[in-house]
């Protein structure tokens, strides 16, 4: 299982290696790494998690209200 674990992360390191080669040597021939599609994606990604992050303290705030000992 041990085995199974490291070779899966191993795996892993190796794809984000490739993945970050690619993007340093589109980057350095003045290649955009995102399409302006994937751009507008994740703006809207960041966007949305900003307005989750602000529902969440909300709720959270409604929710911690003290608790009082009886």
């Amino acid at each position: 299982m041990v085995v199974l674990v490291i070779s899966m992360l191993v795996c892993l390191l190796l794809g984000a290696v490739v993945v970050g080669y690619v993007a340093m040597q589109a980057r350095r021939d003045g290649r955009d790494v995102l399409t302006p599609q994937s751009e507008e994606f994740l703006a809207g990604v960041r966007r949305r998690g900003d307005d989750l992050r602000g529902h969440a303290e909300q709720f959270r705030g409604s929710k911690l209200a003290p608790a009082g000992r009886e």
